[in-house]
């Protein structure tokens, strides 16, 4: 087992999941390719590419597109781990608004790894990664 309860070959599978699909992002802008890669409880994986947009804000990130995969495929589920690739000089963690959908399907021990293509993968507890974050639980109403 490697960093949590993912074996060595998930997380293998995991990585290339997230670099394959790097190779479709369309990035035309930024020239800054990123793959994701989502591990569900279930043990099923859904990937996303980031895909800019001249109007910026209407650009999707990697972890947006696999979250849409997924979600279209088997509804809410949760997700058990994630992994983000990029061609960057350094590993690429997830943006601001991506950490807060991942926190939507975070599973209880989510953990988060990112790499470039070479090298080792940086890892991360999801909690780590978004401390003190506000979530579906608070939306929660009293007595339910």
């Amino acid at each position: 087992m490697i960093f949590s309860d993912i074996s060595v070959a998930t997380l293998a599978q995991l990585r290339q999941a997230a670099e394959a699909i790097l190779e479709h992002a369309y990035a035309p802008y930024s020239h800054f390719p990123v793959g994701a890669a989502l591990l569900t409880e279930s043990g099923r994986i859904f990937q996303g590419c980031n895909i800019e947009n001249a109007a910026y804000p209407s650009g999707l990130c990697a972890e947006a597109v696999a979250i849409g995969q997924m979600v279209a495929t088997l509804g809410r589920t949760p997700i058990r781990a994630a992994y983000i690739a990029c061609k960057g000089h350094s590993p690429a963690w997830p943006c601001g608004t991506c950490r807060q959908r991942l926190n939507e399907f975070a599973g209880p021990s989510m953990w988060v790894y990112t790499s470039m293509l070479a090298g080792s993968p940086q890892r991360m507890t999801f909690s780590e990664l978004l401390p003190n974050s506000f979530g579906p639980a608070d939306l929660q109403r009293p007595g339910k």
